[in-house]
């Protein structure tokens, strides 16, 4: 990964920790909209990371919720 998505994919991580604790993505979008004062490259990349983490998350609750017969 590059030096951007490292820092993104970090920032993602913790963002999300904090909206799925709270069921709240207000963070998400504070986040967001504060890197695009800055960076609006780091800003698509972290929306992008949201997602890719986002849907880590449901799968993994997908996978957790299913127990295979004989297991």
């Amino acid at each position: 990964m590059s030096i951007m998505e490292d820092i993104a994919d970090g920032l993602a991580r913790k963002a999300l920790k904090i909206a799925i604790a709270e069921d709240d993505d207000k963070i998400v979008r504070l986040m967001a909209d504060a890197i695009a004062n800055s960076s609006p490259t780091l800003e698509e990349a972290f929306l992008t990371a949201v997602r890719f983490r986002r849907g880590e998350h449901r799968a993994m609750e997908v996978l957790e919720s299913y127990k295979p017969v004989g297991d």
